[in-house]
């Protein structure tokens, strides 16, 4: 009973950092225990592909195809804050207008949004949901398992990146990802075992070329971000998230082609 208490402890504080769930502050919060909370990742995915996916069969029912779509992901960045979105714009923007990796860090420090971001963020958006448009023209019933494993697989990969790769910034300003250690191989292999499962809904095919796609996107990137910076930030793992959720869905809509 205690150990399944302290897994629990585990989940809601993954579920704390990457959503807007109310949850009590309390959580035992500290640098190994937030590295350890890795593990339940993906499992936060499954939570806000649920979600989404949810949303969509209910407006489905009484909306066209994008209307539904763009209510379903309205509902997962309002569940999330927009809290990987904020990610890749940051990303975008420091990436695409520093020449060095001091300003690349110092540009993705700025709150305000550059031209890269909003390009981004329109082109993500846009890429996303012509991807489920897309899959629901092939089969409507595909486009829920679809956005369950889109969201668990895509926060695998930023989770072993917290391993692979040391942290970008030489000062983290306290931030958890630059206080807390790397997540354990235990914690590595749950969160892998989770993100898998909604796969085993999708034909082995389909199942297979998104994933492909979507670890084909997570290595471009984490090469980008260590021959650039020499590391992560936060802004960089949540864009990911990003790209890797839409390789997913152009992969699994390749294979439906």
């Amino acid at each position: 009973m205690e150990l399944l208490r302290a897994e629990l402890r585990l989940f809601l504080l993954a579920l704390s950092w990457f959503t807007r769930v109310p949850l009590p502050r309390d959580l035992g919060w500290s640098p190994e225990r937030f590295s350890e909370s890795a593990r339940y990742y993906p499992a936060v995915g499954v939570l806000v592909g649920l979600v989404g996916a949810l949303v969509y069969g209910l407006a489905e029912r009484w909306l066209p195809t994008i209307p539904a779509l763009l209510l379903s992901t309205l509902a997962t960045v309002r569940l999330t804050g927009a809290f990987h979105e904020d990610g890749l714009a940051d990303s975008a923007d420091g990436l695409g207008g520093g020449s060095s990796p001091e300003r690349v860090l110092e540009i993705m420090k700025d709150s305000r949004i550059g031209s890269y971001g909003a390009l981004a963020l329109i082109l993500a958006l846009a890429l996303k949901i012509s991807c489920l448009a897309g899959l629901a023209a092939i089969d409507p019933a595909r486009v829920g398992g679809a956005l369950i494993a889109a969201h668990a697989l895509s926060r695998l990969f930023p989770t072993w990146l917290l391993r692979l790769l040391p942290y970008a910034r030489r000062s983290g300003g306290g931030k958890a990802p630059a206080t807390a250690p790397p997540p354990s191989r235990g914690a590595l292999w749950i969160a892998s075992a989770t993100a898998l499962v909604p796969l085993l809904w999708l034909p082995p095919a389909a199942a297979l070329l998104g994933s492909g796609a979507a670890a084909a996107a997570s290595l471009y990137l984490a090469g980008l971000m260590r021959c650039r910076l020499g590391g992560y930030t936060g802004d960089l793992l949540g864009a990911v998230q990003q790209v890797s959720e839409i390789g997913f869905l152009l992969g699994l809509l390749a294979a439906q082609g």
